[in-house]
C-alpha cells in the first residue's frame, strides 16, 4: 500500500514539476512577445526591462545552452545596441554566440546570424578591423551550407558591402552589392529584399557624388516597396527620405520638402509622433528649411528632433550626439556663437564617450566646432581641431575622398596670410 502511494505521490510530483516548466516556458514565450513588441514601438527601456525578466526565467527554466537563452541574450543586445549602450551590449552577442558554437557547432547557420550581430555592433562603433573577420566567416558559413547563391548568403553580401561603405572603400563595396543583387535577382525579384539593395546602391552612389546614378534606383526601389508592402509600409519611407537627401543635395528643395514631409507622414502613422524614426524625419525636414534660410522653421523642428531622441534614446546617445551637432551649426548660421559652442561640445563630449577618439562621427563633429571658431577668425582654436579631424578622415576614408580634400582646404584657408 505505502509502495502504491509513493508511487502516486511521485507521479503527483512530477505532473506538478511538469505543468510547472510549462507554464515557466509559457511564461518566457509571452515575456519574449513583450519585448518585441515594446521594441517596434520604440519604448525601448520597458523592452530592456521584458528583456532582462525574459533572460532571468530563460536562465532559470532552461539548459545553460539552450536556444532561448541565446535569443534572450540577443534581444538585450539589440535593445542596447539601439541606445548606444555598445558596452552592455557586446558581451551579451558574445554569449549568445558562444552558446550557439557549443550547443551547434562552429559552422552551424546560427551562429553565421550571431556572428552577424556581434559584426554589425562593432561595425556602428567604428571598429571596422573586428567587424571585417566576423562578417566574412559569417559569409563563409552560408555559402558552404546553402550555396552561392541562397538569400542569406545575399544578405551577408550587403553587411559587407555596408561596411567597406562606411569605409570609404566604394570599389569593393559596389562590386558586392551587385553580387548580392544578381542572387536577389534570382530568386526574389522585385521584392523587399530586392528594393533595400537597390537603395544601398543608390546611396553608395550618392556618396561617391554620383546622383545621376543613384536617382533611378531610389525610384524603383520606392515603386517596389509600394507594391508589395504599402504606400504606407515604414519600409518605403528610407528610400524616399534618401531621395529627398538628393534633391536637397541638387538644391531642389521643393523637392526636398515634399519627400521628407511624406516620410514624416508615414512614420508618424507607423510609429506615433514620439518615435525615434520620427525624429530623423523631423531633423532632415529641418535641414532643408536652413539651407533655405527659414531658419525659425528649422530651430523649431531641431528642437522638437533633439527632445524625442533624449526622451527615447537618452541624453547620451550618439543620435542625440547629431542632433546637437545640427542645431549648433544652424545657431552658427545665425551668428549666435556662443549657444554653438555650447550645443558641439555637448555633442563631442557624447561622441567621444559612445564611440570612441576615432570614429568618423566624432571626427566629424570636431570639424564642426574648428568650423564655428574659423567663422570667427579664430584660426590658432580652429586649426588644431581641424588637425584632430584630418588624422580620422585619413584613416577613414583615405587622402584622395572628397571630404579629406574640403577638411584640408580649410585648415589652409586657416593659415592664409590676413
Amino acid at each position: 500500500m505505502r509502495t502504491r502511494f509513493a508511487a502516486i505521490l511521485a507521479g503527483v510530483i512530477l505532473l506538478t514539476q511538469t505543468l510547472s516548466a510549462s507554464a515557466q516556458a509559457e511564461t518566457w514565450y509571452n515575456l519574449n512577445a513583450k519585448t518585441l513588441k515594446l521594441y517596434q514601438q520604440g519604448q525601448f527601456a520597458a523592452a530592456a526591462e521584458a528583456a532582462k525578466l525574459a533572460l532571468k526565467t530563460a536562465e532559470q527554466n532552461f539548459d545553460p545552452n539552450h536556444p532561448n537563452i541565446a535569443k534572450s541574450l540577443n534581444n538585450l543586445a539589440l535593445i542596447y545596441k539601439v541606445t548606444s549602450q555598445y558596452g552592455k551590449a557586446e558581451p551579451l552577442y558574445t554569449k549568445a554566440l558562444k552558446i550557439k558554437e557549443n550547443s551547434l557547432g562552429p559552422d552551424h547557420p546560427a551562429v553565421a546570424t550571431a556572428l552577424n550581430n556581434l559584426a554589425e555592433l562593432l561595425k556602428v562603433q567604428g571598429r571596422y578591423e573586428r567587424s571585417e573577420p566576423l562578417l566574412k566567416r559569417s559569409l563563409a558559413i552560408r555559402q558552404k551550407t546553402f550555396g552561392p547563391d541562397h538569400p542569406l548568403v545575399a544578405v551577408s553580401l550587403n553587411n559587407l558591402a555596408g561596411l567597406y561603405t562606411a569605409q570609404g572603400k566604394y570599389t569593393k563595396a559596389e562590386q558586392l552589392y551587385k553580387d548580392s543583387m544578381e542572387i536577389v535577382k534570382k530568386s526574389k525579384a522585385n521584392s523587399p529584399q530586392h528594393a533595400q539593395l537597390l537603395n544601398n546602391i543608390a546611396s553608395l552612389y550618392l556618396y561617391q557624388g554620383k546622383d545621376n546614378l543613384a536617382e533611378p534606383l531610389y525610384h524603383q526601389a520606392m515603386a517596389i516597396f509600394t507594391q508589395t508592402l504599402g504606400v504606407n509600409h515604414p519600409r518605403l519611407a528610407q528610400p524616399m527620405n534618401n531621395l529627398a537627401g538628393l534633391y536637397k543635395t541638387r538644391g531642389q528643395y521643393d523637392q526636398a520638402v515634399k519627400l521628407y514631409t511624406e516620410t514624416l507622414n508615414i512614420r508618424e502613422k507607423a510609429f506615433g509622433i514620439e518615435h525615434p524614426d520620427v525624429a530623423q524625419s523631423l531633423n532632415n525636414l529641418a535641414s532643408v528649411y536652413e539651407v533655405g534660410g527659414n531658419y525659425a522653421q528649422a530651430d523649431a523642428l531641431y528642437r522638437r528632433a533633439l527632445a524625442i531622441w533624449e526622451t527615447k534614446l537618452g541624453f547620451e546617445h550618439p543620435q542625440t550626439a547629431a542632433a546637437l551637432n545640427n542645431l549648433a551649426l544652424l545657431c552658427s548660421r545665425q551668428n549666435k556663437y556662443a549657444e554653438a559652442e555650447a550645443l558641439c561640445k555637448r555633442a563631442i563630449s557624447i561622441k567621444e564617450k559612445a564611440l570612441g577618439q576615432n570614429h568618423i562621427d566624432l571626427a566629424i563633429s570636431i570639424r564642426n566646432l574648428a568650423s564655428i571658431y574659423h567663422s570667427q577668425g579664430r584660426f590658432s582654436e580652429a586649426i588644431p581641431l581641424y588637425d584632430r579631424a584630418l588624422e580620422v578622415y585619413k584613416q577613414t576614408f583615405g587622402g584622395d575622398h572628397f571630404e579629406t580634400k574640403t577638411l584640408i582646404a580649410s585648415i589652409s584657408d586657416c593659415k592664409k596670410p590676413e
